[in-house]
């Protein structure tokens, strides 16, 4: 018994650096970390070769996809805290700040052709990469949020979580991509975002481009969750 405590003891904490590349040790978060770490090495290897360091971003960028992803992860796995109202809507609200940044990604597609010191196939393949990864993150991780908010929901109907969730993902994206907010800023630029906000909505015509993105990608995002949500049933 001692000794099977100490094994127990001995084991590597589940901190920050490991958990990226084996958060619960699943099958889906190894081929997560597999495919994240390909996107890396293909930027390692542009800059390598380009001597520049032409989509470092996109690195910074896939570390704040997968945090909403750690955060659904770490909540589905402490049923004491879903069981708390109090902790789970404060975990949820940390988690509703960030899930945007994941399907933000698919914005960087925007970067291909501008940089043209490599072949088109190889920025292509790299872009795609991250936005997958992106997009991946970002169904799984509102997949686990889902499934624990579902037994709360009216009627118990999947879209009345999913289509607000990817409304607000799609404002998030906006938000991220033009005027160039960041997630943190609802605490160290809370007036600006704020303001910004506000003239958003008191002014629909005049920002009709914008509400029209965010309709398009709310739109988007729901279809391609619940396409990949039925395939994943249908496939096994």
């Amino acid at each position: 018994m001692k000794l099977a405590q100490t094994k127990e003891l001995g084991k590597p904490n589940n901190w920050f650096g490991w958990s990226l590349f084996k958060t619960g040790g699943s099958e889906i978060d190894r081929i997560l970390a597999w495919s994240m770490a390909f996107s890396v090495i293909l930027v390692m290897a542009r800059i390598a070769y380009t001597g520049k360091l032409t989509f470092i971003f996109l690195n910074w960028n896939l570390f704040l996809a997968w945090l909403p992803y750690r955060i659904s992860s770490w909540l589905q796995q402490r049923p004491s805290v879903q069981a708390n109202k109090w902790k789970f809507a404060a975990v949820a609200l940390v988690w509703l700040l960030f899930i945007p940044n994941a399907f933000y990604i698919l914005t960087d597609l925007f970067h291909l052709g501008v940089y043209n010191n490599v072949p088109n196939w190889f920025d292509l393949t790299l872009i795609i990469s991250f936005a997958w990864n992106g997009l991946l993150l970002g169904i799984l991780s509102v997949r686990q949020m889902e499934k624990m908010i579902q037994p709360y929901l009216p009627g118990k109907h999947e879209l009345l979580f999913i289509y607000p969730i990817m409304w607000l993902n799609a404002f998030g994206v906006y938000i991220g991509r033009y005027p160039r907010f960041n997630s943190w800023d609802i605490i160290t630029n809370p007036f600006g975002l704020a303001a910004y906000i506000f003239r958003l909505l008191c002014h629909p015509i005049q920002w009709k481009y914008a509400w029209g993105m965010v309709a398009c990608f709310s739109i988007f995002m729901t279809l391609v969750y619940l396409a990949i949500k039925r395939l994943s049933k249908a496939i096994h």
